[in-house]
Order: C-alpha cells, then sequence, then structure tokens
C-alpha cells in the first residue's frame, strides 16, 4: 500500500496557511463547516463551471463576529469583477441569501503567473482533455510552459480510460525535482476532473516553486503568501 497524503495538507500548520480561518464554538462548528463547503461550491459553478471560466484556483474565507470574508486567487480577475464590479455583487449577494450572513465585499488577488499555479495546470490539462488532445503532448506542453516559467520541478498524474482505452490506467510525467517530503519545499498541488465521452479522467498535478524564504523562490502572484511559521521548543 502507498502511503499518500496532500502536500499541502501535508504543511499547513507549518509553511502553510489554512483556506478557511475562523473559530467557531463546538455546537457552531458543524454549521460554519457546512457554509463554507456551500461558499466555496456556488463559487466554483457560478464562475469556473460558466461558458468562459475565470480560472479561481483558490477561495479564502475568514469570519469575523459581524460578517464573512472571503477572498478569490484568479488569473482573470476581469471576469471575476465584471463591468463596473456588477458580477461580483452578483456573487455577494447570492452567498448572502445561501448562508444568510452578512458578506464584505469580495477581495479579488490576481494571479499573475498561471502556470505556477497547480491547480489552474490541473484544469488547463483536464479542459484539453474534454476536447479530446492527445494526452501526452498535452503533459509535455504544460510541463515545459511551467518550467519556462521559472518552476523547479512539476510532476503530472493522470488516470482513467486515457485516449478512449477500454481499460483504465495511470500515466505519470515528471520534470525537474519535486521533493514531496521536505516540509520548507513549496510545493503547489492541484486536482480536476476532465469529463469525457468515454469517462472521466482525473488530473493531478504538483508544482515546485523552491525552497521556502529562499531568494530563487518564485511565486503565481505578487502578493507574498504569509503563512505560520514554526518556532524551535524553547
Amino acid at each position: 500500500m502507498g502511503q499518500k497524503v496532500n502536500p499541502i495538507g501535508f504543511r499547513v500548520g507549518v509553511t502553510e496557511d489554512w483556506k478557511s480561518r475562523w473559530y467557531a464554538p463546538k455546537h457552531a462548528y458543524g454549521q460554519f463547516l457546512i457554509e463554507d463547503y456551500q461558499v466555496r461550491t456556488l463559487i466554483d459553478q457560478e464562475l469556473n463551471r460558466a461558458p468562459q471560466p475565470a480560472a479561481v484556483s483558490d477561495i479564502l474565507i475568514e469570519r469575523t463576529r459581524e460578517e464573512v470574508i472571503v477572498t478569490l486567487r484568479t488569473a482573470r480577475p476581469g471576469l471575476v469583477i465584471g463591468p463596473k464590479g456588477e458580477n461580483v455583487d452578483k456573487i455577494r449577494e447570492k452567498l448572502e441569501d445561501l448562508i444568510h450572513r452578512k458578506v464584505a465585499p469580495i477581495k479579488v488577488v490576481e494571479i499573475k503567473n498561471p502556470d505556477l499555479n497547480a491547480q489552474l495546470v490541473a484544469e488547463g490539462i483536464a479542459e484539453q482533455l474534454k476536447r479530446r488532445a492527445s494526452f501526452r503532448r498535452v503533459m509535455k506542453q504544460r510541463m515545459e510552459a511551467t518550467m519556462q516559467s521559472g518552476a523547479k520541478g512539476i510532476r503530472i498524474s493522470l488516470s482513467g480510460r486515457l485516449g478512449g482505452a477500454e481499460i483504465a490506467r495511470c500515466e505519470k510525467a515528471t520534470m525537474g525535482s519535486v521533493p514531496l517530503t521536505t516540509l520548507q519545499a513549496d510545493v503547489d498541488y492541484g486536482y480536476a476532473v476532465a469529463k469525457t465521452t468515454y469517462g472521466t479522467i482525473g488530473v493531478k498535478t504538483w508544482v515546485y516553486r523552491g525552497m521556502k524564504g529562499d531568494d530563487d523562490q518564485v511565486y503565481d502572484t505578487e502578493v507574498r503568501p504569509g503563512g505560520p511559521v514554526r518556532r524551535g521548543r524553547r
């Protein structure tokens, strides 16, 4: 049996921050958890599953006593905001109707380099597989584009009826190094599903962007992530 760990969950609390940042008493925790899931599902349906996908990779949720603060990281901020902010205001109103709480104006952070974001790379591969593109060519093109953007390594795994084959299988490809067990390594992870006519294909991507805090570390946005710092014992 293989011991597989989600690279982001493995690093949460050490070098990565939580995607939901709030505290709740025991009786309210379950309700808040369900609300977070509903918020993420609605935003994904409205933006990523629309005819023109908005390339939203992360949905960050914070809660205060008065309101819920939602931050979106996207490669297409123009599509998310809409003309004069109409689109983002409609989504905020839908969220308020859904969870019956006050939602603060949604913050939008632009992803300057989508080739360094593992979730967007996975979504891009899934989109091309839906259009019946050759999976080997797609994997090679995506890996080369990511490496040219400054990544130190990338790994892609596809599972399913690849090329319409009768028997499902798993194909993997790696370029550069991807140190999965090194906690200080900035390894981004993404997962997407391509729903093709002959079945679903799972797409997993790992992008290694350098060691945390090093001068040669690359970022997909200009906003530097400020995760928690692990302190040594005194």
